[in-house]
């Protein structure tokens, strides 16, 4: 009886082993277009950079040439303010207007936003969460100007005036208000997918123990999704401090005022400022130095969110919880 020899397979070459050249150059050609990308977004970044630091730098030297450094904290004025025009350029005005506002949107985003992310999270059924998640979104999408009229129309008549007597519509508070409804979304929605990420193992070891739920949720969820509710509330902050439509419209000033450390009065943030100085731009360059003014503002504002993603990152890094 003859058994026939099993067929030898072909041996592999090394023109096998490199590919198909059409998908090679497909891949090449793929590489060098994201190299591209990048490069380009990286160097129109440090362009942007570069002039942003190049005009403040031309500020301060005319500055201190012209009228001095002090100005820029304006202590020895009878009141002292942001009045670029008239070269008093008090940065203390337009960074505790800043800070207030920003303090002010967070006691109102945080809760709001922490609070619907649980909800989302661990106590909405399935269906509830469907259609409730694609709103908030949604809500993260409304243009921020229509918040400036909704402060000026609904927050301030019907609920900062009367609860807090301030005197005009326009001010700090109501401006860090509307900002808080803004950003509230996007609490919501980085700290619910902290929520969700926690594995459900801790849920169920923690109800197997006899729990409740809100003891589960207060213990158990929460600490081990602390990393990423902190993160939410940095990517908040930075919101807040970076808004420019709300704040101009609802600060109650126009490119100008007082210092204050009162949320009630109206006041300005650092975007409201630059945003209100530069309508007319042929008013701004034929002012002195009011026009680089509105770089060094936006280099210190930088700076501010720079060093805030900074800290945020170690705090991060220091809580994460990894599983």
């Amino acid at each position: 009886m003859s058994t026939t020899a099993p067929a030898l397979r072909p041996a592999v070459t090394i023109d096998d082993l490199r590919g198909n050249p059409k998908r090679i150059r497909k891949d090449k050609r793929m590489h060098r277009f994201l190299f591209a990308a990048s490069t380009t977004s990286i160097i129109i970044s440090a362009l942007i950079i570069f002039v942003l630091f190049e005009e403040s730098f031309v500020f301060l030297r005319d500055l201190a040439k012209e009228v001095g450094l002090s100005s820029l904290w304006d202590g020895g004025a009878v009141r002292p303010g942001w009045y670029p025009r008239d070269d008093r350029f008090d940065l203390v005005t337009l960074i505790s207007g800043t800070v207030l506002v920003s303090l002010v949107a967070i006691i109102v985003a945080a809760p709001l936003g922490l609070g619907a992310a649980v909800f989302l999270s661990e106590y909405a059924t399935p269906r509830t969460r469907r259609w409730l998640k694609p709103i908030l979104e949604i809500l993260a999408g409304v243009p921020s100007i229509v918040f400036g009229y909704f402060a000026l129309r609904v927050l301030a008549p019907d609920l900062i005036q009367p609860w807090f007597d301030t005197p005009q519509r326009g001010s700090l508070l109501v401006t860090g208000a509307a900002i808080g409804v803004l950003v509230t979304p996007l609490m919501a929605s980085v700290s619910e997918d902290a929520l969700r990420a926690v594995p459900s193992s801790l849920r169920e070891a923690s109800s197997g123990l006899g729990a409740r739920k809100s003891t589960t949720v207060i213990k158990v969820v929460l600490p081990a999704a602390v990393s990423g509710i902190v993160a939410a509330l940095i990517i908040s902050v930075s919101r807040a401090i970076g808004e420019t439509m709300v704040a101009a419209l609802a600060s109650g000033l126009l490119g100008q005022g007082p210092r204050t450390f009162d949320p009630r009065d109206p006041g300005l943030t650092m975007t409201a400022a630059m945003a209100q100085l530069a309508q007319g731009s042929d008013n701004v360059v034929g002012s002195g130095l009011t026009f680089q003014s509105l770089f060094f503002v936006g280099a210190v504002l930088f700076l501010m969110t720079l060093v805030l993603n900074l800290i945020a990152g170690r705090i991060v890094r220091r809580v994460r919880n990894v599983y």
